[in-house]
């Protein structure tokens, strides 16, 4: 029997990193729903602009995931302008493409600051404001790659894993307390976030519309893990019963061992050229249009 969909109207939503890609087509599709939506982006310019184009009273608030105090106003002022806080999307998210042999020091630390960091510090924050009115849902944007090791993004992959581990045990730890929490495993989406990567054998690129309608539904069912495409979910089961070398074997035929790892660099310059800017702009004097892709999708 089909688990019967909670209704969305009215909830108030905070997006992270929700100016483009899945947070922006996140806000859409929640909008459509009679949600009330905040998006929380570095680039404020561009997420007016989002908010603007999306309409039903969508607003946009400055946010730094990296800064505790950040989010913490971030979300102080999606109770003043929209009300308590139902569902938290955390969703910024940076994937730069390196051997892991050569990564820079600054791009491990900056990934695990907006990739994991980002993601416990909005959890508790959250929470502070659900636990008292037993209620409300926290969605965090993990990967595909939270499953897997995926060459050439190694450290994105286990930011990745970190979510997926972190979300489990949170709700675990307030089972009973009459909070959700969801974590939307997409494979590769069509997002600036993956520039120059291109298809699996098998499985193709998602578009960002996919994983927002994903999202929308795990809110509406309370779906746990959320697998994009669906069928996704029965791959990853089905592999962790195969031997070793049986599964290995399978991610090379797919192409998943060097599908990251050999995308040219030319391909991906204009997205960690965009990364690294964020970085230095928004320690001297907050982020600007220099840094689009930033802090915006997870997957």
């Amino acid at each position: 029997m089909a688990k019967e969909r909670r209704p969305l109207s009215g909830k108030v939503v905070a997006i992270t990193g929700g100016a483009r890609g899945i947070g922006k087509a996140t806000a859409a599709a929640l909008v459509r729903r009679g949600c009330r939506v905040a998006i929380g982006d570095l680039d404020l310019p561009l997420a007016e602009g989002t908010a603007g184009e999306l309409g039903g009273g969508t607003i946009a608030i400055p946010l730094d995931v990296t800064d505790r105090d950040s989010f913490a106003a971030f979300l102080g002022e999606v109770d003043r302008q929209l009300g308590p806080l139902d569902v938290l999307i955390n969703n910024a998210g940076i994937m730069p493409v390196t051997r892991f042999v050569e990564e820079a020091d600054e791009s491990i630390r900056r990934q695990i600051e907006i990739n994991v960091y980002g993601v416990v510090t909005g959890t508790q924050l959250a929470l502070e404001r659900m636990l008292p009115r037993r209620g409300g849902h926290v969605v965090n944007l993990a990967s595909s790659a939270g499953k897997a090791g995926v060459p050439g993004i190694v450290t994105y992959s286990g930011t990745k894993h970190a979510v997926v581990g972190f979300t489990e045990a949170v709700r675990a730890e307030l089972r009973g307390s009459g909070i959700d929490f969801s974590y939307v495993m997409p494979v590769t989406v069509n997002t600036a976030l993956t520039e120059g990567v291109s298809d699996t054998r098998g499985v193709k690129k998602v578009e960002p519309e996919d994983v927002a309608e994903a999202i929308a539904e795990a809110l509406e069912t309370g779906r746990v893990d959320v697998f994009i495409p669906r069928s996704l979910k029965y791959t990853v089961a089905i592999s962790g019963i195969l031997p070793r070398r049986w599964r290995e074997a399978v991610a090379s035929f797919m192409g998943v061992d060097s599908i990251i790892a050999e995308v040219p660099g030319s391909a991906r310059r204009a997205y960690e050229e965009r990364a690294a800017k964020s970085h230095s702009a928004g320690a001297e004097a907050g982020e600007s249009e220099a840094e689009p892709a930033a802090q915006r999708d997870a997957a």
